[in-house]
């Protein structure tokens, strides 16, 4: 006879292994109602941590496409337009550079003839400038033109050379003093001479010789000689005190192109012959 207690224990067992079947069969899943559009999310809807997909893009209409690539191929130019700008900047430096080096190795080679070239060339702009600017003649005198051109390569370059060498040499003090002493010889002794002579020569060449005298005498070489006062002393100091002698002419020629349109302008003021 078997024990009432293990009897009750293997009914038990037993009604737990014939309902376990049930419990494993998977039940169906009713949803529930749907929900109003916008308004609830469905509650069998997994929830997902992904990124919604990006919407589809609609082409745009009435040559709206080609209005963006256009306006993107914009944007990119205008991008590449500073290092362009950049590009050209170094190349426009890198000829200048290459343009100095040139010069000063012509300055060593030959200094005579590289000052003469540089000063007619600043002669002719000079008065091609007072012809066109202050005189403003209906038609250019290319006479007049050529002889204060060849004056500037013949004269003025030459002159300036051997007159800065010889001064460097005249005075040999250092420092201010010197500067002074180079800057009283050459705007008191040197360009008076030097104004009147060019002055003499030009009316000369130009075949009006008998214009010489009065226009000495009726204060053109005077009041070249005062504007020449006024624009070069402060420079000359400047020049004398700190550009190496051999530089001199090449630093006197960035003020000189104003220069050569006064003197033009003073050369021939008409004057009336006595």
């Amino acid at each position: 006879t078997i024990p009432k207690t293990q009897s009750s224990s293997s009914s038990s067992s037993m009604a737990m292994a014939s309902a376990l079947p049930l419990l494993l069969v998977p039940r169906p899943i009713v949803s529930p109602r749907p929900a109003a559009a916008g308004r609830f999310l469905s509650l069998s809807a997994p929830l997902s941590t992904a990124a919604p997909a990006p919407a589809p893009v609609e082409p745009l209409k009435g040559g709206g496409r080609l209005a963006r690539l256009q306006t993107l191929h914009a944007a990119s130019c205008c991008n590449s337009a500073p290092a362009a700008a950049s590009g050209g900047v170094e190349a426009a430096r890198a000829k200048g550079l290459q343009l100095v080096a040139w010069y000063l190795l012509s300055l060593d080679k030959h200094p005579v003839a590289t000052k003469a070239v540089t000063s007619a060339v600043l002669t002719l702009a000079g008065d091609l400038i007072c012809q066109l600017v202050i005189d403003k003649v209906p038609e250019l005198d290319l006479k007049r033109t050529f002889v204060f051109t060849l004056l500037g390569l013949v004269l003025v370059g030459p002159t300036l050379h051997f007159w800065y060498l010889y001064l460097s040499k005249l005075v040999t003090i250092s420092g201010t003093s010197g500067v002074i002493s180079r800057l009283l010889l050459d705007q008191f002794i040197f360009s008076p001479v030097f104004i009147g002579v060019f002055m003499s020569l030009l009316v000369t060449l130009e075949g009006k010789p008998s214009l010489v005298v009065p226009k000495l005498k009726q204060q053109e070489w005077f009041s070249s000689l005062i504007a020449n006062w006024q624009l070069w002393i402060p420079f000359q100091f400047l020049n004398f005190y700190f550009v190496p002698q051999k530089l001199q002419v090449l630093a006197a020629n960035f003020v000189a192109l104003a220069w050569n349109v006064i003197l033009s302008y003073k050369a021939h003021k008409k004057v009336i012959a006595e």
